[in-house]
């Protein structure tokens, strides 16, 4: 099973693995962990079970909800399309958290600019590092476009946007950028094509990739996480951050907060549908109509586990989803150098015999699943979170 999907996908202190003390977890905000844990909880193998089910039975029902866990050839919009840009919304989301209280600890702007440009590069790095390994081969077999690499950079220019500008201009940059962005594939396209051609072949923003970026991209004539495409991703983080900023500096009650945060949501919502009329929801080019709808499912989303673990207290149902969360760049990357498959096979074979098919396909995604938890259930337990 293969987690590296075209994703998706969220924090860390990087150089080597680092020992945390217990008071790294309760200073974050749990509600925040457990949700991006929810949310990779589908890129470490969730989404299998789903599959399996459709296979197993050929169910109407588990059919419709394997389909809602696919990516969509090019325009529309699947569930599956909301896990990566929840991941970025959530970054944007820890950093008021993160950079607001270095911030308020005394730090300079230019120190945390220094510390958040490192953790874009590194995080570009490693993107690179999960798309082709460490192997020596022709610069046109390697792809540089990646999901880490898109949410260094996203994050990284959402974060300067967060450092020194005011609420009232963050506003505006997000609006800009949806609305540049939507102007820039309306009156341009590729050689050839007419203006506003949204096509994989026709629009501007793969036309730029291919003619620009070294190596190989992942559609040989697009890229999901090219260049020109990121731009938008921007916003997404962005919008984070006012989200968090809402959650960390408003005096106003709690409920309040969960309650203005789902009904924001609920018009990006409304306002998604209305601009897909003439901008497609589309994941692979971000476009603004994407923004918004990610953007309003990811703070209804946030409006509920924080409402439900941080306002009304109800947190130890969480506590799977935590484990996830607070190592998850770990847990994103390990396919790299942890064969998952000869441990669920090793923990769990016996179990997919005695299920038989076709069940045993579900037995074995759920035992691929309880293998990578306890792994970052014994990380968790030792305090060893890899961040950057």
């Amino acid at each position: 099973m293969n987690i590296f999907r075209n994703h998706t996908f969220p924090k860390m202190k990087f150089t080597t693995p680092v020992i945390r003390t217990q008071s790294f977890i309760h200073t974050r905000l749990e509600s925040v962990d457990a949700l991006r844990g929810f949310d990779m909880f589908w890129i470490i193998g969730g989404e299998f079970i789903f599959h399996g089910m459709a296979k197993a039975t050929g169910s109407p029902f588990w059919m419709f909800l394997s389909e809602q866990f696919e990516h969509p050839d090019w325009n529309g919009f699947h569930i599956y399309d909301l896990i990566f840009p929840l991941f970025l919304f959530l970054a944007g989301v820890s950093t008021p958290y993160s950079a607001g209280r270095d911030l308020d600890n005394g730090k300079r702007r230019s120190q945390v600019l220094a510390r958040i440009i490192r953790r874009g590069f590194i995080l570009v790095l490693l993107g690179i590092y999960c798309n082709n390994g460490l192997v020596i081969k022709p610069l046109a077999e390697w792809r540089f476009c990646s999901v880490l690499g898109r949410i260094g950079i996203a994050y990284m220019l959402a974060c300067i946007i967060f450092l020194y500008c005011k609420d009232r201009v963050q506003y505006i940059w997000f609006t800009g950028i949806l609305i540049g962005y939507w102007l820039l594939l309306r009156f341009t396209s590729a050689p050839g094509f007419p203006a506003g051609d949204l096509t994989m072949q026709g629009n501007f923003a793969s036309w730029v990739d291919r003619t620009i970026l070294p190596g190989k991209l992942y559609l040989v004539i697009h890229d999901p996480e090219g260049l020109v495409s990121t731009i938008p991703a921007i916003s997404t983080c962005l919008l984070g951050i006012i989200a968090g900023k809402l959650l960390k500096n408003n005096p106003m009650a709690m409920a309040r907060k969960a309650l203005l945060l789902a009904a924001t949501g609920a018009v990006f919502l409304g306002l998604a549908q209305l601009w897909n009329l003439v901008f497609p929801i589309n994941k692979n080019l971000w476009t603004s109509s994407f923004v918004l709808q990610t953007g309003g499912l990811s703070l209804l989303m946030l409006a509920l586990f924080y409402y439900v673990i941080d306002v009304k207290g109800y947190k130890r149902w969480a506590f799977f989803f935590k484990v996830i969360g607070v190592n998850s760049i770990m847990i994103y990357i390990s396919s790299r150098f942890i064969q998952w498959d000869h441990a669920n096979n090793a923990f769990f074979k016996w179990a997919g015999q005695l299920a038989g098919n076709p069940y045993n396909i579900v037995v074995m995604s759920v035992g691929f699943l309880i293998v990578k938890w306890a792994f970052l259930y014994f990380m968790y337990q030792k305090k060893v979170f890899l961040r950057v």
